[in-house]
């Protein structure tokens, strides 16, 4: 007997067990021969007899492997199945004689010809539901307007390091002497970052990683400021203290500042960790969030209106940017039910010259794409949409629609407003901080019949269906706030348009990668849109 394993799918196996055997003669025949210097001589007879003490039973083992060859159909009634085989049988057990030390060790190969018959089995039809799924392509006009946007961009005042590092990273525009002159806020694109940026958010993330150089301009311009810098780690206090110091080495040299006008600190945690006191999932992130310097104020000069102590944001930036394509002018695919039905989706979207465009696999039930991705360099174009499903059971669904698609253009005339307010990790309450903010610098800036467009958004970190919601009640406080303080000041026509995204990366304003991003990814971002 002997245990079968097969390592893998295939017809290949390996096999070992015990080997018994049964003696069933011991009889020996002894002959002897003539010498042959004497022909003559008779030789004597043989000797026939039995070996004393010899074992009735052996037991020892085997191992061995083989290869199943089919030889008949896998539908026919009798099975035939050739198995090619090796065998090693050890010494181990296989004395024969319980007074000596006799052994055999052999290695056998041959072959095995199985045989078997059996009867078909017809098995039990089950019957599975699939559930229905509906698919939408909405793929918005487009109309090129006459708005351009003039962003109030919030200043982060966290400045990240790298790990290990207690230099200032190179992500950031670090100047010389020479260029402090040259340096405007307003102007800040004139020292672009090493980083790669990605389109949307590549003049925000250019004035954000400006920080140090709009710190020290503001400085220079406001010799009675001061700020403290509190440099965290999670190697200790003393590294932390070493982080801040990077920091005020830069203002000192760089920017002429006064050293007593720059404190510094250590600590091992931020004052607003990310990392909380039992967590265990998403580490990483969260204490590459947490290994930074935070730039802390009480001059007015520096922060933003109506706000004031330490942990009060830096004043914001003003960008008149030309406004890229919106998340509202993207083309959206939802498959309804795709959560439940589907293990995955895709796309195969086709022009009118019969040129194929594949997106995906996808496992959320809404996609947006932007319009000039799938437009290339054309203006517009109709285009064929399937959807191709591969549900729980492996079976293929399809889905087809049609949608014409217009590219989103650029505005022309600057009227347009965005403000953005900051939330910490997992914080939901920050309109306490900016309520005074949104009602006494927001709300009398929007113009009769505006239309205001709210969009909430979080991190990739944490679970998706928790960031959503948390994406949608950070946006609902901030419209509350904003419709009130409207409704205060008399302003007629104004309406509101609310949307949580949560995390969904291919809507949200920054990328994920950097702790950077991850921190202007929690917001709320105010579209101020003038009607006519």
């Amino acid at each position: 007997p002997s245990l079968r394993f097969a390592p893998s799918k295939g017809n290949f196996y390996l096999y070992g067990g015990p080997r018994f055997a049964f003696n069933q003669n011991k009889e020996f025949t002894y002959q002897q021969g003539i010498n042959p210097d004497y022909p003559n001589q008779v030789a004597p007879a043989d000797v026939i007899s039995d070996f004393s003490d010899v074992e009735k039973t052996i037991i020892s083992m085997q191992v061995g492997m083989g290869y199943d060859m089919q030889l008949s159909k896998s539908t026919s009634k009798t099975q035939l199945v050739l198995s090619p085989f090796v065998a090693f049988h050890p010494y181990f057990g296989q004395n024969p004689r319980s007074i000596e030390t006799w052994n055999l060790t052999t290695v056998r190969a041959g072959a095995v010809l199985k045989i078997g018959s059996g009867h078909r089995i017809t098995p039990e039809e089950v019957i599975v539901k699939i559930p229905e799924v509906t698919f939408l392509v909405t793929s918005p006009v487009n109309v090129p307007g006459d708005l351009r946007v003039t962003e109030t961009f919030p200043l982060r005042n966290y400045i990240y390091f790298d790990e290990n590092s207690t230099d200032i990273s190179k992500r950031y525009v670090l100047l010389n002497k020479d260029q402090v002159k040259d340096f405007k806020e307003d102007q800040v694109e004139v020292f672009k970052p090493n980083t790669k940026l990605a389109g949307r958010s590549k003049r925000e993330m250019t004035v954000y990683y400006n920080i140090l150089n709009i710190l020290g301009d503001r400085m220079g311009k406001n010799p009675n400021s001061t700020i403290v810098l509190v440099g965290s780690s999670e190697n200790g206090s003393a590294e932390g203290k070493l982080m801040a110091t990077s920091v005020q080495k830069y203002l000192v040299d760089v920017f002429a500042i006064n050293a007593s006008r720059i404190a510094i600190e250590g600590r091992s945690k931020p004052k607003l960790p990310e990392e909380q006191i039992g967590g265990t999932r998403e580490l990483v992130l969260l204490r590459e969030g947490d290994r930074r310097v935070s730039v802390e104020s009480s001059s007015p000069a520096l922060l933003m209106e109506f706000q004031s102590g330490p942990d009060a944001p830096l004043k914001p930036v003003q960008i008149n940017a030309v406004q890229v394509a919106p998340v509202a002018s993207y083309v959206t695919f939802k498959v309804d039910g795709a959560d439940e039905a589907f293990s995955t989706w895709q796309m195969e979207i086709t022009d009118e010259n019969g040129v194929v465009q594949n997106y995906g696999p996808y496992t959320k039930e809404e996609v947006s794409i932007p319009g000039t991705t799938i437009l290339g360099t054309k203006p517009e174009g109709d285009y064929k949409v399937k959807m191709i499903g591969t549900n729980k059971t492996g079976e293929i669904v399809t889905k087809e629609s049609t949608t014409h698609i217009v590219a989103w253009t650029p505005s022309k005339v600057e009227e347009g407003m965005r403000f953005s307010i900051l939330y910490e990790f997992d914080d939901a309450n920050a309109i306490a901080m900016y309520n005074k903010y949104l009602s006494e610098v927001v709300a009398p800036k929007i113009p009769a019949n505006a239309k205001v467009i709210i969009h909430g958004y979080t991190d990739v970190i944490g679970e998706e269906d928790y960031n959503q919601t948390l994406s949608v009640k950070r946006a609902t406080d901030v419209k509350d706030t904003l419709q009130n303080s409207v409704a205060k000041l008399g302003t007629t026509g104004v309406t509101f348009e609310m949307n949580g995204l949560g995390e969904n990366e291919n809507t949200a304003p920054f990328g994920n990668n950097l702790p950077e991003e991850r921190a202007y990814n929690r917001t709320v971002i105010i579209d101020v849109v003038p009607q006519k």
